[in-house]
């Protein structure tokens, strides 16, 4: 392979990789804006989803003989998902259900990974000739499990829930004139309340934020037209 073709190759692959991170940072973007004004019935099809999932990792453990508390371990870990839609969408990151959730999000991925790359034949078979290994799944069989029964509930959590909510400023001005905000009772406060801020969107913001940052020191200027992430 010529020199040229192969820097040619690299090249390609860093535009590919950039072209795929931003349109998965779009993608993102414009789904926590969907949900952001859907907050209700995306609530409802997660719950939905969390139960439909249990129901997918039963099925497995009776009749593909996954492992029993590996499966058991995946089912609870989406009751503890559960807890985080009970002040669906507004979250906060310093909570132990937030935390724990993200701690087992990597546990679950670990011993499962762990689990599909096991290729060890037990000792008690290592000199039996008629020993037949039990099927390895495949790479889409895989792949299908993790995307579904590993990942869609961490990443639907991650883009649905808002990082805090957002008071309009025609709020907050009749707040200082009347004083009694801390009165108000949770009917009126839904009301006055303004649009919620998706957590994928602060995470985006902040990102570009940091991008601009890094511009400006090279002395290039970029036009900043969502500074305020539509507030």
């Amino acid at each position: 392979m010529g020199a040229v073709l192969q820097l040619l190759s690299m090249a390609g692959s860093v535009l590919g990789f950039v072209f795929l991170t931003l349109c998965i940072a779009s993608g993102l973007y414009y789904i926590s804006e969907i949900v952001e004004e859907h907050t209700e019935p995306t609530r409802r099809f997660l719950t939905r989803t969390i139960w439909v999932i249990e129901i997918l990792l039963l099925l497995l453990l009776i009749f593909d003989k996954f492992p029993i508390k590996l499966t058991i371990f995946a089912m609870g870990s989406h009751m503890l998902y559960y807890q985080n839609l009970k002040k669906f969408p507004y979250i906060s990151l310093t909570s132990i259900t937030f935390l724990s959730s993200c701690i087992v999000v990597v546990m679950n991925h670990y011993l499962w990974f762990k689990h599909f790359n096991e290729v060890d034949i037990p000792p008690q078979f290592h000199y039996d000739p008629n020993y037949v290994p039990p099927r390895r799944a495949t790479f889409s069989q895989v792949s299908s499990f993790f995307a579904i029964c590993i990942w869609f509930m961490p990443f639907a959590l991650f883009v649905s829930l808002s990082a805090g909510d957002y008071v309009l400023p025609t709020t907050v001005e009749q707040a200082k004139k009347t004083d009694e905000i801390t009165e108000l009772n949770s009917e009126t406060t839904a009301k006055l309340r303004g649009r919620t801020i998706g957590l994928a969107r602060v995470v985006i913001h902040n990102v570009r934020k940091y991008i601009y940052s890094v511009l400006a020191l090279f002395g290039i200027q970029v036009q900043r037209d969502y500074d305020n992430l539509g507030i």
